[in-house]
């Protein structure tokens, strides 16, 4: 099994929490600010089997895109991510 933990930029949130329910994909979600932009955020912890990794990092990919952003103390842009993902082993899950 595997734990996902995915933070998410706030303008792709909803559209990834719909896909992920369409997909029968549990998640649970908790508002969170961050980065070096300080822009809104969300974060959304997943747990599925390992077979299930490939499913979940697709969903997130086409919901969320990249774009450039100017930064007030420099003159050029930078190029944001839409998402961040961590998958980390996990040992056991149990649901009460």
């Amino acid at each position: 099994m595997k734990f996902i933990i995915a933070i998410i930029q706030g303008e792709y949130i909803n559209k990834v929490i719909e896909d992920l329910m369409d997909n029968r994909i549990r998640i649970t979600k908790i508002a969170s600010t961050g980065g070096f932009l300080k822009s809104g955020n969300t974060t959304l912890l997943i747990g599925t089997d390992d077979e299930g990794v490939d499913q979940v990092v697709e969903i997130i990919k086409r919901n969320c895109k990249g774009k450039k952003q100017k930064i007030k103390s420099e003159d050029g842009e930078i190029e944001v991510g839409g998402a961040n993902l961590f998958i980390v082993p996990m040992d056991e899950y149990i649901r009460i």
